[in-house]
């Protein structure tokens, strides 16, 4: 068994939604003078790797804390989407077919991960196409997942791809992870174990996680 960390650390100099509050670490005690060590986070629910629920986008929708936790684990493949113009959709035809019917989720790696915490990891970035993300509402999949900052364009404000996505179906959808392409470079498209534990926190419309990939020894 290999396991894989999929995930970005928490600092205060991390990448951020344009316009987003960067977190704080405080150390609040510490061992020489409390005898133990202690800090306070301050984070916003969207912070470093994390998972969008329903809720982030629809007021009723559901929140994270409302999915079963086995929701947040299966088999996945990664996409590899760096040939793919920035300015263009990530289409149906771009997708293994063996793969996406045996997948729990599908995941999308750009490389813009290697940029993270830098201004250039805020640049543009292929997305799915509308259709792309009907097929994956309509195959209830668990969730999908990206290793840039959003499923939409910076630009588009109005979230669209989100909502086509939150609307009718209880989905997840992780941002900004890291590491894809250690997967690829050793399975392909092929299928791993995918784990994305968000915390756990009352009426959360989204958390940070802790995502790994788990590929199994021939």
């Amino acid at each position: 068994m290999k396991i894989i960390d999929l995930t970005h650390g928490i600092c205060e100099n991390i990448s951020v939604f344009p316009g987003s509050s960067l977190p704080k670490i405080e150390k609040t005690s510490t061992v020489e003078k409390d005898g133990f060590n202690e800090s306070m986070l301050t984070i916003l629910s969207h912070t470093g790797t994390h998972v969008d629920a329903p809720r982030h986008i629809f007021s009723k929708g559901k929140s994270l804390d409302e999915f079963s936790v086995d929701s947040f684990i299966g088999k996945a493949f990664v996409v590899d989407t760096r040939k793919i113009n920035p300015k263009e959709d990530i289409k149906i035809k771009d997708i293994n077919k063996e793969s996406f019917k045996k997948a729990d989720f599908i995941l999308f790696y750009n490389g813009l991960d290697k940029k993270y915490g830098k201004k250039e990891f805020l640049t543009d970035y292929p997305v799915p196409s509308k259709e792309l993300i009907d097929l994956i509402n309509v195959h209830n999949k668990k969730g999908i997942g990206f290793d840039v900052i959003g499923l939409d364009r910076l630009e588009n404000e109005n979230l669209d791809l989100h909502k086509r996505l939150f609307e009718n179906n209880d989905i997840i959808n992780i941002e900004n992870l890291s590491n894809l392409d250690k997967i690829i470079d050793e399975i392909g498209e092929g299928l791993f174990t995918f784990v994305a534990l968000p915390l756990k926190f009352k009426n959360s419309d989204g958390a940070p996680v802790r995502a790994i990939g788990i590929l199994e020894e021939d």
